[in-house]
């Protein structure tokens, strides 16, 4: 393994969100961190940045994550006007792990992709 420190957006710090980030900090990457309220202190005590939009979180990292409850949110955080597709830039990775409709995540990634992105 290396010791290389990645640059990793999350959005959405709910149930299974909160674990998730944790662990990456735990695995020494930089984590930037938005929810829909406000993000778990104790990640921003282990050293991740909370962000005020999923713009925010998208133009600091290089891979974004969303964990997020259902089809709709997904498409708010990733195409709201602040949301994380307005703060991509090329060969920006984005990650969905939501439990949603494959229709839809086609559709999303086609979008991301058009961005340039992954």
């Amino acid at each position: 393994m290396s010791n290389t420190s990645l640059k990793i957006g999350f959005v959405g710090l709910g149930i299974m969100g909160t674990p998730m980030a944790g662990h990456l900090i735990k695995g020494g990457h930089q984590l930037f961190l938005n929810t829909l309220h406000s993000v778990p202190p104790e990640l921003v005590a282990a050293g991740g940045r909370a962000c005020a939009s999923g713009r925010e979180v998208a133009q600091n990292a290089d891979i974004v994550i969303t964990m997020v409850p259902d089809t709709p949110d997904v498409g708010k955080a990733l195409f709201a006007e602040d949301g994380v597709a307005a703060g991509l830039s090329p060969g920006k990775v984005v990650v969905d792990m939501s439990s949603i409709s494959p229709v839809e995540t086609k559709e999303y990634a086609q979008k991301i992709q058009a961005l340039g992105c992954g």
